[in-house]
């Protein structure tokens, strides 16, 4: 038996796509904080089993409480804004019937601003979504790492047997998830006792870019990769402020030549990436020693 854990709010635009791609569960628990729009409504049309739970801000413990009220011996999890292609289900179905794997990772295909997103750490985004009953359970934090039990195994990073995600629609719902994820985020980090520092406000926007942009390739998705990593950056940016106003905004001596040491030590960071990025574009061997010479001795200019 197989059952599929949903978790909403608020949800009404999303809700029938994700319930119709999963027409080949056998039970749907849906775990509801407390929508207001025609969320529920719509669920009652696909026979789900909809239990409440108090409104957290993020899924993860929606998502334990769902397994424990579900009674299939293999659990999908999945998000409102999600689907499950044919293809994957079709896979899943036939796997539970012989295989001896305790869970999965799935790619999952992100959809954001109307563009499938193949790099700037959004592809294959493996998440642990199906198990054995038993097998995975959630933290209590946010995009926590789920626990597991038993063997694993990843499905290759293939479009067709991957999850797909509406991520992100507009910037207005980016900037109000921002709000959301960041509060919670600077709470995690007050509460385990990490201590601001105005040097947080350039390492971590900064370091959050280079991954995005340079690392996982965000420059190959164009306009959407830059802009991502851009407001990725900006998240980090927020945390640490917000982590900021948890302490009461608390004074920290600002002296100017650390201030100025930081925007150099930013600048020279992102020469460095920019001109390795020149060198892997380059074809010309002139070109080429210049800039290796450059990356070397970080000469810019």
């Amino acid at each position: 038996m197989i059952c599929a854990v949903v978790h909403t709010y608020n949800e009404e635009a999303n809700i029938a796509r994700c319930l119709s791609s999963l027409s080949w569960v056998d039970e749907i628990v849906l775990i509801d904080m407390g929508s207001t729009d025609k969320t529920l409504k719509i669920a009652k049309d696909y026979q789900a089993k909809t239990y409440a739970h108090p409104y957290t801000g993020f899924v993860e413990p929606a998502r334990n409480f769902g397994i424990a009220k579900a009674k299939g011996d293999w659990i999908i999890i999945i998000d409102a804004d999600e689907e499950i292609p044919a293809s994957l289900a079709l896979f899943l179905a036939k796997e539970t019937k012989f295989c001896k794997t305790d869970f999965f990772r799935i790619p999952r295909k992100n959809l954001i601003f109307n563009k499938w997103i193949r790099h700037t750490g959004w592809w294959p985004d493996y998440q642990i979504r199906f198990f054995r009953k038993g097998a995975v359970s959630w933290t209590e934090k946010i995009h926590g790492i789920p626990l597991t039990k038993g063997t694993g195994i990843d499905l290759d990073p293939n479009e067709d047997f991957s999850i797909v995600h509406y991520n992100y629609q507009s910037i207005e719902q980016y900037l109000l998830r921002l709000n959301r994820y960041s509060a919670i985020s600077a709470k995690e980090l007050f509460l385990a006792n990490k201590k601001f520092s105005y040097k947080d406000l350039f390492e971590k926007p900064l370091k959050e870019f280079i991954n995005r942009f340079f690392l996982w390739q965000g420059y190959k998705d164009g306009i959407h990769g830059l802009g991502l990593s851009l407001l990725q950056s900006f998240s980090e940016l927020v945390v640490y402020l917000k982590l900021w106003e948890l302490e009461k905004y608390k004074e920290q001596k600002i002296v100017k030549q650390e201030i100025q040491n930081e925007f150099l030590k930013a600048n020279k960071e992102l020469n460095y990436w920019f001109t390795d990025l020149l060198l892997k574009d380059s074809k010309n061997e002139i070109a080429r020693f210049i800039l290796k010479f450059k990356r070397k001795l970080r000469i810019y200019g």
